[in-house]
């Protein structure tokens, strides 16, 4: 455009008026390049492929509804990146945990003051009515809309972003290792602009599995029943015991093994008493799930099972929140290697 041609300028300025389109070539770059300078000094926007659908968040979450899913792995992953003042409900809690303080942290937070449905979880309506910006559901099923809930669509249509956690697209967490606890540390490090927390988080659990790992390498690998304490989910009398998942990669890095790895299939084992005590068991990790006296649930099994190694030399352990995805794994492998091989560490 040249000012010496008033009837292209001219012309050209109406085009502008009618297209809003005005602006040189050189404005257009300079623009562009502010906006990525911008974009690279905030980290957004930030786009997660999340079970096969696109999450895009131009800023940080400041509405977060964490749902129950029976975990603790979100909740505990946001308090670890010291996000806790971004949830505005959650329905997530084992009463107690390994890491000193987290329960009582957890217990602060707000629940929204909502009805649950028979799942325990927030239902359709309630959820729509926390306007939340940010919903994360350990599986799927968080966002089923047969069974109650606001599906992600219906969400993203209120401006809510939703995530779903690793191996929890098709609500089979049997695959599941310690690397998916790491995956939502740095998902949601990506998501809040916190990637640098949660590197560090992830360096320091990586550290302490290694070290750990090496003191008991080339030791014997004790059987180890892993089951919930005072939990039913099946038909027989021990349905809560765990056959694969990331149990098994925690055992393993602690110098151990799955005495029911073989039992199923799936993530749990529904198995009768007989077949629980025709087996070795050479020691038990007893998960609380809001149980406060999960020791005397061990014990009372150590009773029970006279014949297991477990009960002639005592062997067990109680945990919570560190042998579930979640940010604490590494203590769950250092307790369960301390009690497995205890002259090693």
């Amino acid at each position: 455009m040249s000012i010496n041609r008033p009837a292209v300028t001219a012309l050209a300025a109406a085009l502008c008026l009618l297209t809003a389109a005005c602006g040189s070539s050189s404005d257009d770059k300079a623009s562009d390049t502010t906006t990525e300078a911008a974009a690279s000094k905030t980290g957004y926007p930030v786009t997660l492929d999340n079970c096969g659908q696109k999450e895009t968040f131009k800023k940080a979450p400041s509405r977060v509804v964490v749902m129950n899913g029976a975990s603790v792995a979100e909740v505990s992953t946001l308090l670890a990146l010291g996000l806790g003042d971004k949830i505005v409900a959650n329905q997530q809690t084992y009463g107690m945990s390994e890491v000193v303080g987290r329960a009582a942290a957890i217990k602060k937070l707000p629940t929204g003051d909502v009805k649950l449905n028979d799942a325990y979880d927030i239902p359709r309506e309630a959820m729509l009515g926390l306007r939340p910006d940010l919903v994360l559901s350990t599986t799927s099923y968080g966002f089923d809309e047969k069974n109650g809930f606001a599906t992600r669509d219906q969400l993203k249509d209120v401006g809510a972003n939703s995530y779903v956690s690793p191996q929890g697209c098709d609500q089979d967490t049997s695959k599941m290792t310690i690397a998916d606890s790491y995956q939502l540390l740095r998902d949601m490090g990506k998501v809040f602009n916190v990637s640098d927390k949660a590197e560090k988080l992830i360096a320091a659990s990586e550290k302490n599995i290694t070290a750990v790992s090496a003191k008991v390498k080339g030791e014997k690998q004790p059987k180890v029943m892993v089951l919930f304490s005072n939990m039913s989910m099946g038909g027989n009398d021990f349905s809560s015991v765990v056959a694969k998942g990331i149990y098994n990669d925690i055992l393993a890095k602690a110098g151990g093994s799955n005495a029911f790895e073989n039992a199923s299939k799936t993530s749990f084992a529904d198995l009768s008493k007989e077949k629980v005590a025709a087996t070795d068991v050479d020691a038990l990790v007893v998960i609380a799930y809001n149980d406060p006296n999960p020791a005397a649930y061990a014990k009372k099994l150590l009773k029970e099972f006279p014949q297991w190694p477990a009960a002639k030399n005592n062997t067990y352990v109680t945990l919570s929140d560190s042998m579930y995805l979640g940010p604490s794994n590494d203590l769950a492998v250092e307790k369960v290697a301390k009690m497995l091989h205890p002259d090693a560490l």
